[in-house]
């Protein structure tokens, strides 16, 4: 059953160097404050799995927090490329990093087979030369014959999400633009979620998401934990600092001083 605890206190508890991470969140709800605390606790050596990796990817991939990245397209939405993921790929700064490239389809595939306790999903794609820069296989339908693509599951040691609510007891619920967070807390070993707010109850919402308490570990009321992505109902995207982080993140000096500013020197409950 889910614990209602502080951020620090979940990341401490359930978040190890060496795992698999994935903080997911689409176009809103992405989980900021999770992945800067990931970050201010120094961890290290971790596999990062996330469908659309942006600016917390870019933050915890050049902090020194990631081995590892599993994706399927990365980049500042509406600006250009993640410098610090450009600079560890291209010369290994401030570590290098591995790259598995999947197709959004292979990666929501990936997913729901965890989600389901299944070892690989199917779908149909990865032509050309991409199977050979990835993990995937190929399997014939037993039905038809057709040959399949596959791609093994997502199983995250910890999955991370951040939602609009909870409700004392740890159930969240979350609406607006969903992505694969349902099923990253469901295909994941332990997962985290941070809200804007603990309510006593939750109010049902047509199209809403609700995740049970019983498969979530931590919840953790961290109001603006999204930022500078929005939270659909509690504030809009911060579009200019997405435009500003190009710059501060092209330089290793500016993005360092930046990080020892703005993360590592502030402290989340």
């Amino acid at each position: 059953m889910a614990e209602i605890v502080s951020l620090a206190d979940a990341v401490r508890e359930l978040v190890e160097d060496g795992q698999t991470v994935a903080l997911e969140g689409f176009t809103h709800l992405i989980p900021h404050s999770a992945g800067h605390e990931l970050i201010r606790q120094g961890r290290r050596e971790l596999t990062l799995i996330r469908m659309t990796p942006d600016l917390v990817y870019d933050q915890l991939i050049g902090a020194g927090c990631a081995r590892k990245l599993v994706f399927s397209w990365g980049g500042n939405p509406g600006v250009g490329s993640l410098h610090r993921l450009r600079d560890a790929v291209e010369h290994g700064w401030p570590a290098p990093l591995e790259l598995e490239e999947h197709s959004h389809a292979g990666m929501a595939a990936a997913y729901a087979a965890g989600a389901a306790n299944l070892p690989f999903g199917v779908l149909r794609g990865y032509e050309g030369d991409l199977p050979s820069r990835t993990r995937v296989a190929r399997v014939s339908c037993p039905f038809t014959g057709e040959v399949l693509a596959a791609v093994r599951a997502h199983r995250p040691d910890v999955g991370v999400i951040h939602a609009q609510q909870a409700d004392r007891a740890g159930n969240v619920q979350l609406w607006g633009i969903a992505g694969v967070q349902k099923e990253t807390v469901l295909a994941s070993a332990r997962s985290i979620v941070t809200v804007e707010e603990i309510v006593d109850e939750l109010e049902p919402r047509p199209g809403a998401i609700v995740l049970p308490a019983w498969v979530i570990d931590a919840v953790a009321c961290v109001p603006g934990g999204a930022r500078p992505s929005y939270a659909h109902g509690y504030y809009d995207r911060d579009n200019d600092f997405y435009i500003a982080w190009d710059a501060i993140s092209r330089d290793r000096e500016t993005f360092t001083a930046w990080l020892d500013e703005h993360i590592l020197g502030s402290v989340v409950a």
